[in-house]
């Protein structure tokens, strides 16, 4: 019952200074409003990363040539030519833990068909291709190995490419295109993927058996890269080994000899983007609680005025046998209201800003429940530590002198 009381003597002080309340409240609904709205973008990124990258084949594994760039004074994998066919051909036969690989060349140039030309690039690889990358024909079909073997002039193109070099509507299969001055002839068109997370378009494309890539667009006879996929999601650590220790041993590489090629997975490549996504996150996290922190100086700020203001009120009811524990309870029950009800309008403020952040700025967003109940646990702790001095010294007045203050 007394506590109840002080409840309604803390509402009824909040209710009567309604104006001067919502301005010490403002440092907190901005603070709770840009944690949750920070959260949520950063949760929204980090599921659209995972999206993403799974949607390119989530068991991929790449092996490119040379070593690991991510150290320093290491060269990059476009200067070393340590990829060979028969790297390619000793993991097809040997690795038990892949379902599908294929080796890969490409190279850019200019798509031409007719009056229309357009710049792209050109990948080599073999069928196995497209269940490595999970992307569907919409039209025609995809190469046979026996066209691999024969490198015959045959390619299966991308929308993009489809939109600018047949850009009257025309049916690509069956056409004739020019890449570099080579005639291919269009045997398939890829379903649209649209781009991915770093902003590359994935439609823009020119599929090619490797063979006729290797010998007629590049003149090479080394590899760009080998991509695989592992059987399932759970194999692909334990096939990455496999794959690095095949290669090792293929290029006689001793134990104390780095390895000069590269094998990433596509877990690995999820958890680095997701690693730099939750560092993001949370450095825009903690600029977000500085106003936190400024709205709870606000607060200490205007309970210290109100203790000053009502100096008179706290000595008549200490004169009439009030408690100093009453009178610190009181004012800290009105620090945590204000908090409190500052969190709530801050939790609709940010929740309302993440709708129109998604909706009208296209950012992925995700509100996650444990960024409200963070929210509300901080207001809380912020209206109890900002509360409390002013509080405590509003319960240690003396009662005489509080009754004489002018």
């Amino acid at each position: 019952m007394r506590l109840l009381n002080l409840f309604k003597i803390a509402t009824k002080a909040i209710v009567l200074n309604k104006t001067r309340t919502l301005l010490t409240m403002l440092g907190i609904i901005i603070g709770v409003a840009s944690v949750i709205a920070m959260l949520a973008i950063g949760e929204g990124s980090k599921e659209s990363i995972r999206t993403t990258i799974s949607a390119m084949g989530s068991n991929m594994i790449t092996i490119r040539p040379g070593a690991d760039d991510r150290g320093p004074a290491r060269g990059s994998g476009g200067d070393v030519q340590t990829l060979t066919l028969k790297d390619y051909e000793v993991i097809k036969e040997q690795a038990t833990l892949l379902s599908y690989i294929t080796p890969m060349v490409n190279g850019g140039g200019q798509i031409i068909n007719g009056s229309n030309n357009w710049p792209s690039t050109i990948y080599g690889v073999n069928p196995e291709y497209l269940n490595i990358k999970v992307v569907d024909l919409q039209s025609g079909s995809m190469f046979t190995d026996a066209e691999v073997k024969s490198a015959s002039k045959v390619a299966v193109i991308g929308q993009t490419v489809v939109e600018n070099v047949f850009p009257n509507g025309e049916e690509p299969v069956g056409q004739m295109i020019r890449f570099n001055n080579i005639p291919f002839k269009v045997i398939g068109v890829l379903e649209e993927k649209g781009e991915n997370t770093f902003g590359q378009d994935q439609d823009d494309v020119v599929i090619a058996p490797y063979t006729t890539v290797q010998k007629r667009i590049l003149a090479i006879d080394h590899l760009n890269q080998i991509i695989a996929s592992a059987i399932s999601e759970d194999d692909a650590p334990e096939a990455l080994t496999q794959v690095i220790n095949l290669l090792r041993s293929q290029h006689k590489l001793m134990d104390y000899e780095d390895d000069d090629f590269t094998v990433r997975s596509m877990e690995e490549l999820i958890s680095t983007f997701s690693s730099t996504s939750e560092m993001l996150t949370i450095l825009l996290v903690a600029v977000a609680s500085i106003s936190l922190l400024i709205g709870g100086i606000g607060i200490m700020n205007i309970m210290y005025v109100s203790v000053k203001e009502r100096t008179k009120e706290i000595g008549l009811r200490m004169a009439v046998g009030g408690k100093g524990s009453d009178i610190l309870m009181q004012f800290l029950i009105e620090a945590i209201l204000i908090s409190i009800t500052g969190g709530v309008l801050g939790v609709i403020l940010g929740l309302s800003s993440t709708y129109f952040i998604e909706k009208f700025l296209n950012w992925p967003t995700s509100v996650a429940v444990y960024s409200i109940v963070i929210s509300f646990a901080v207001c809380a702790v912020t209206g109890i530590f900002f509360g409390w001095y002013p509080a405590r010294k509003a319960s240690a007045l003396d009662p005489i002198t509080a009754l004489r203050y002018e």
